[in-house]
């Protein structure tokens, strides 16, 4: 029976997605977040004095759909009482919109969640800071801990700012210039939210001890006293360098980087440079953040980013794992597709590799500029079939793998976007999440998945010196449970994932306590239905946190990682592949978020998670067990 119900699941998904293929040959699902994106659309657009009604309307009713009864709004669903930042930020964008008034219930209740949390002056999101200063809520500190002129610091320094990781660069640029500006604009629409709350005038200055404290922060702020002494022409020179980098890193559609973050922060900073808001910068990014608009759920969303490269390489190798053929026009269009999003220029990437040479993919279809290390993984997989017939595939997939090998760390694990931007100084920032966005070190849900690729599709192993290094790397990082934290998602269960399946592609026995041990953790957190779910609590308190209910996308990385540990099925893979087939109709109504961005502030939820990792899952549950499937489970099999 459970072969029969395997088959029709693997039918199923593969028909649907075939169903659900664009013209172009990718797979456009949406990649959905809270509302700060929402918000700040809106902000921006007021600001502008952009009259567009039915987006603002739309936008507004988002917003006001994910307000929690007790007033607060929240950036995933189990989290605590409510996020007093993102409260904030729809707050006050459902004011700027002007379909929501001070007096209305629904924002009084706001009021009251805000005032009985501690008020505005406990806010501790950067951006939230920002962008509220920024619209007159307050008046900018006297002291900013990044002055501009750390973009002219040389790269020999101890500190520069290309220690930074590439997407904090993206959105520090602007908010450095903001802050020498010391940039404030209103306009006759401007709520006031000094009418709702009492406003702290030190909402942005920073504690004297978190400025101070730290004899390594002592060293930076010598360096920058001394930069900043010199003269006045040294500083317009840091303020062209800030507005240059920006202009240099714009994609054709007019969003910086494909962020539409730091999009929303670069109009502004262009705006505190004297850019009027008809400037041809400033009108494409308004038009690249519209292109982002999604419909879900009966609402509109402003998407963080497009998702479709990633979508795409992740579906078109889903779908060859379950058997389609790579002949199939479904994988002939998608290969054409990714073929046409390689990157093929260099970006802030080549700076810390010896001989670069791009080959990478990014994460969106319009980003040229930022490959990642996941995004090139999946698309190679994706094309590693098309490769034999076809010298152009094979000529990218060879780029590809240069460009993956290329970006291994000293440490021998992967990052996602850059090597070397793992300086821990940066980590020392007083930001809520500096630690985590500051730096991009290696990881291990990035070093897995790096192997799995290597191992499934070049069939290096760990004979191979830096293949040995990287699984090196991951023993030395497993938590003393067995578990291995991931970065860009939630969180135990996927790093674990990651680090098993990576671990085993590349030859490593099946027996040794390290495969064991994550294994059975993986086992031990089973939930009674069969199931797995993690929360996002775990992201930011740095500790598997169950979500006491399972998720299919959780369910299909814990399966998969134990049908890659155990040679012959036992009880705890068949409950949980019983859990996929007898869920997979929910999958639409999957909401849970899964993908991480920065802990404790921003979570993403992949529409398109739900089919293919389980696609996936039962793929590799079929090829592996297919003589045995149905048959009485033998023993218990220990890895």
């Amino acid at each position: 029976m459970i072969r029969k119900q395997v088959q029709q699941a693997l039918e199923y998904l593969t028909n649907d997605l075939i169903k659900k293929q664009s013209a172009d040959g990718s797979w456009r699902f949406s990649y959905e977040s809270g509302v700060m994106t929402d918000a700040y659309m809106i902000i921006t657009l007021r600001t502008l004095k952009i009259d567009d009604e039915l987006l603002i309307r739309a936008l507004h009713h988002r917003i006001s759909t994910k307000q929690e009864t007790n007033g607060a709004w929240k950036v995933y669903p189990d989290e605590q009482e409510g996020n007093l930042s993102a409260t904030v930020e729809a707050v006050f964008a459902l004011l700027y919109s002007k379909y929501s008034q001070p007096s209305d219930p629904h924002i009084q209740n706001a009021k009251h969640f805000i005032e009985t949390h501690g008020g505005i002056s406990k806010i501790d999101s950067l951006m939230t800071r920002i962008i509220l200063t920024c619209c007159g809520q307050n008046l900018w500190p006297s002291f900013f801990p990044l002055p501009l002129e750390l973009l002219l610091v040389p790269s020999i320094s101890p500190v520069n700012f290309f220690d930074f990781s590439g997407y904090a660069r993206v959105h520090l640029a602007p908010v450095m210039l903001l802050a020498e500006k010391r940039f404030i604009i209103t306009n006759e629409r401007t709520p006031e939210l000094s009418n709702l709350f009492r406003l702290d005038p030190s909402l942005l200055d920073l504690p004297e001890h978190s400025q101070r404290s730290n004899s390594i922060w002592n060293e930076l702020n010598l360096i920058m006293d001394k930069v900043t002494s010199l003269p006045d022409q040294l500083h317009q020179k840091a303020l062209h360098k800030a507005e240059q980098f920006m202009l240099d890193r714009i994609e054709a559609d007019g969003t910086l980087y494909s962020y539409s973050s730091a999009t929303i922060f670069m109009i502004f900073a262009l705006l505190s440079l004297g850019y009027d808001k008809h400037h041809p910068p400033i009108a494409r990014a308004v038009q690249g953040l519209k292109s982002l608009q999604y419909h879900t759920d009966g609402t509109i969303h402003i998407q963080n980013s497009s998702s479709t490269v990633w979508d795409t390489a992740l579906i078109s190798h889903a779908l060859q794992q379950a058997n389609l053929s790579c002949k199939h026009p479904t994988i002939q269009a998608s290969g054409h597709y990714l073929l046409s999003r390689q990157h093929d220029k260099l970006g802030d990437w080549s700076q810390n590799v010896r001989n670069p040479v791009p080959g990478g993919w990014g994460f969106s279809d319009i980003n040229t500029l930022n490959p990642d290390v996941d995004d090139t993984t999946a698309a190679l997989r994706a094309i590693h079939n098309l490769d034999v017939p076809n010298l152009t595939y094979r000529n990218a997939f060879n780029k590809g793998l240069q460009w993956i090998i290329s970006m291994q760390n000293k440490d021998g694990g992967w990052p996602a976007f850059e090597k070397k931007t793992n300086n821990p100084m940066m980590t020392l920032l007083p930001f809520k999440g500096a630690a985590a966005a500051a730096i991009d070190p290696s990881t291990a849900d990035l070093t897995g998945r790096t192997l799995e690729f290597l191992g499934k599709e070049t069939g290096l192993t760990s004979r191979h010196s830096f293949i040995h290094k990287a699984v090196s790397w991951l023993q030395e990082h497993q938590e003393t449970d067995g578990s291995w934290y991931g970065r860009w998602g939630i969180c135990y269960i996927y790093g674990t994932w990651a680090a098993l399946t990576g671990m085993i592609a590349v030859g490593e026995n099946q027996d040794q306590s390290h495969i064991r041990k994550g294994a059975e953790w993986l086992s031990s957190i089973q939930n009674s239905d069969g199931g797995w779910g993690e929360s996002c609590s775990s992201d930011h308190v740095k500790q598997y946190v169950p979500l006491h209910q399972s998720t299919l996308i959780q369910t299909a990385w814990a399966v998969d990682a134990l049908i890659a540990c155990y040679p012959i099925m036992n009880s705890t893979i068949i409950n949980g592949i019983n859990y996929l087939l007898n869920n997979l109709n929910k999958l639409n109504q999957e909401a849970y978020p899964t993908g991480a961005g920065l802990p404790g502030q921003f979570y993403s939820r992949y529409h398109s998670y739900p089919y293919i990792w389980p696609l996936l899952a039962l793929s590799h549950y079929k090829s592996k067990y297919e003589d045995t499937i149905g048959s009485p489970v033998e023993h218990e099999n220990n890895c």
